[in-house]
């Protein structure tokens, strides 16, 4: 938690690994993390800003892609939200790339409602 910025902010690293075993010779080798180093800021009302809320850092380790000239993909990536209830909220991602060597998108958005139990 980060209390001094919002009751409801926090830092949360993350990571995921996507791997592939070719069983084909002439596939692809996939191996690269997936890295998320969300923070969540809590704002005035309703209202939240959340950086890297999605797992869109990468690094290829696996074979090159066409269009390929290094390893890295860094995109901005920030998300904005409002609390409507207790149980429903709604935000707008947006992600453009900073780095982009390892070529994985140009422009990502994303709406979501999210229903909470």
């Amino acid at each position: 938690m980060l209390l001094e910025l919002g009751e409801d902010s926090y830092f949360v690293p993350t990571m995921r690994w996507a791997l592939s075993s070719p069983t084909n010779p002439g596939q692809r080798r996939i191996s690269e993390p997936h890295i998320a180093p969300t923070i969540n800021i809590d704002l005035p009302g309703p209202f939240f800003l959340t950086f890297y809320p999605s797992h869109d850092i990468r690094i290829n380790y696996g074979a090159p892609i066409s269009g390929q000239t290094g390893r890295l993909f860094l995109p901005f990536d920030a998300l904005i939200g409002a609390k409507l209830t207790d149980k429903v909220q709604l935000s707008l991602e947006g992600s453009v790339p900073i780095i982009k060597e390892y070529p994985v998108y140009n422009f990502k958005t994303e709406l979501r409602p999210r229903i909470l139990f």
